[in-house]
């Protein structure tokens, strides 16, 4: 038996939306087979003794019968049950009277919902016309049942105004103060988002350190460690090292409705491909997770840091990263120029 647990994180039945900032990118929709959970989890269950199984990948709870989902989730996993964390389907929300009061027996306390800025940004990169307004109502719905709503906020160079116009309509709609009256705590901050995925996309309009608006600042997520390339590039150039993501304690795999496995380090490209749970055969899927012998994980070991830095770093840039992410973007550069 292998000691690490295992998280099964599964594309079992899609979303609703197309958002631009997907850090794993856009996948068809599509309703996996009614017993690929349970198909799933016998797959694994010889060679790991803690299986949590989690049925969604994307939009928590997107199945009609998600009451039922949940048990069979909590049924299914073995040793670990599954986490709420702070995410629900904004979707279902204004669509299902009945769902919230599900949210509360299960013991959520805080919701996050993702803006792009006002309705016309936030409907564009959701990718649905009356996203905006669905987060609103969500919003409310969550106030009025006293659970606690957690505003993202992206950023870039296109809705820049606009974030700031959603900064002050926290402050209009008084949403801090109405979730003190229930012991709520209410939370808004601001990101530019990882640079894989759907959001690499985004490179060219991707913020720039000193186009923040300083009124955001205090609001921005970890504002001390965040660098322009040009500033990641200086502190990066001589690193010997190699990017090459490591399963500590928990490893956690991103099933997609194919059968295609990932590790959850990056985008769901080929590079990153495990293997297909269907196609290939299964003692060389579990030893491939096992000594993390992908295609991307064995590139990443042939070039150092300032080598990708040397490559694909933009030293007159000014557009902003966390270190991590900006060694990932660079690897995935490289990988997108020597395998796929």
């Amino acid at each position: 038996m292998i000691n690490k647990p295992l998280s099964l994180v599964v594309d079992m039945y899609g979303c609703p939306n197309r958002c631009r900032h997907c850090w794993i990118g856009h996948m068809p929709n599509r309703e996996m087979e009614k017993d690929a959970d349970i198909w799933l989890v016998n797959y694994f269950k010889p060679y790991f003794s803690n299986i949590t199984y989690y049925s969604w990948l994307r939009e928590p709870d997107y199945c009609n019968d998600y009451e039922q989902r949940w048990r069979k989730d909590n049924q299914l996993s073995i040793d670990t049950l599954p986490e709420r964390f702070e995410l629900a389907s904004f979707w279902r929300l204004v669509r299902d009277p009945q769902y919230i009061h599900f949210l509360k027996e299960v013991g959520v306390k805080k919701v996050q919902l993702t803006f792009f800025g006002m309705e016309k940004m936030t409907d564009k990169y959701v990718g649905r016309k009356g996203a905006f307004h669905e987060l609103l109502e969500a919003t409310e719905i969550l106030i009025t049942n006293q659970i606690s709503p957690r505003w993202q906020a992206f950023i870039n160079e296109e809705n820049i105004s606009e974030i700031v116009e959603l900064q002050n309509l926290v402050k209009t709609l008084k949403l801090e103060e109405r979730c003190h009256s229930f012991q709520g705590e209410f939370t808004f901050f601001v990101h530019e988002g990882s640079c894989d995925g759907e959001n690499r996309k985004l490179y060219d309009i991707r913020i720039e350190k000193q186009n923040i608006p300083a009124s955001l600042i205090p609001y921005y997520l970890d504002y001390k460690n965040v660098f322009s390339e040009q500033e990641c590039c200086r502190l990066l150039m001589d690193d010997t090292s190699n990017v090459v993501h490591h399963n500590e304690n928990l490893i956690v795999l991103y099933i997609s409705n194919s059968y295609d496995a990932f590790f959850n380090f990056t985008h769901m490209s080929e590079s990153w491909k495990i293997g297909n749970l269907r196609g290939d055969r299964q003692e060389e899927i579990v030893r491939r997770i096992v000594e993390e012998d992908i295609p991307a994980l064995n590139l990443a070991k042939t070039i150092t840091v300032g080598g990708l830095v040397e490559k694909y770093g933009n030293k007159q840039s000014q557009k902003v990263f966390s270190i991590n992410d900006f060694k990932t973007y660079l690897l995935n550069c490289y990988l997108e120029d020597t395998f796929e």
